[in-house]
């Protein structure tokens, strides 16, 4: 799926009558199974952008449009997945990931078979008839990336999906999340506060001003895949210095978090 923003922008009233602008003038052109992560500093509207473009919220001024055709709400084709964890603790796995089907009236030999297709996909081959309390954190958000892919979404909107998550759970996720972005064809647009997590992953880097957010910048991502820092040092270096110095991270103490 496509996705074609022009103009975006969203203002909040305050309660002294005022008005708070979280995004102003976003325009962007997003190609049909691209990964696109998003960065900016706390505050800066990245989740206001994801919501915009869920449908979620509704703009104040500027345009939202997949394959061409403007739209105002939720899309069938697009899916969320947030930093929460959103499993349904009286589900068990196969429950979690067949739930989307079966609020759309799926016939029951489709859906078990799409769930068990899915449940492959995720790695979750096993944990079928576990409960998400019998699951680790990264296997709960397997399972709710299961849960929107099994819909068979055009663009996939992630908000921090793996925050909650310590490092190296996050790193495996991230590879696992490409593996399932490459086999399923889908685009992408992923929101992180990890400077090493969006060059892992994207092909683009979306980088936002402070408030209110605007972009400030695109930065092509041609690092060779698998990135490692060790395999290309001074280019992934470069990737992360100029993102920093973008963000206004001129202290080499400040982190590779935003």
């Amino acid at each position: 799926m496509r996705v074609t923003l022009e103009g975006l922008g969203k203002t909040y009233p305050t309660k002294d009558g005022g008005s708070f602008v979280a995004l102003e003038n976003v325009s962007l052109d997003i190609k049909s199974g691209e990964f696109v992560a998003v960065i900016g500093i706390s505050g800066c509207g990245k989740s206001t952008l994801l919501e915009l473009v869920a449908g979620l919220q509704q703009p104040t001024s500027g345009t939202t449009q997949f394959d061409g055709v403007p739209h105002t709400g939720p899309h069938p084709r697009v899916s969320v997945v947030f930093q929460e964890d959103s499993t349904f603790p009286w589900r068990t796995v196969a429950g979690n990931i067949g739930f989307g089907l079966s609020m759309r009236g799926v016939d029951a030999k489709t859906r078990d078979a799409r769930v068990e297709q899915m449940i492959d996909m995720v790695g979750l081959r096993g944990f079928e008839h576990h409960y998400p309390h019998q699951l680790s954190g990264g296997m709960r958000q397997r399972v709710a990336i299961g849960r929107t892919l099994v819909l068979d979404p055009g663009l996939l909107l992630m908000d921090e999906p793996f925050g909650a998550l310590d490092e190296q759970t996050r790193f495996v996720l991230g590879e696992e999340l490409l593996r399932i972005w490459r086999e399923s064809g889908c685009t992408v647009l992923f929101v992180t506060h990890s400077l090493h997590e969006a060059v892992q992953l994207a092909d683009r880097i979306i980088v936002l001003t402070p408030k209110p957010g605007r972009v400030a910048r695109v930065i092509e991502n041609d690092l060779a895949r698998p990135r490692r820092e060790s395999r290309e040092p001074e280019r992934y270096g470069q990737m992360i210095g100029t993102l920093r110095e973008l963000l206004g991270f001129d202290d080499a103490r400040a982190g590779t978090r935003v």
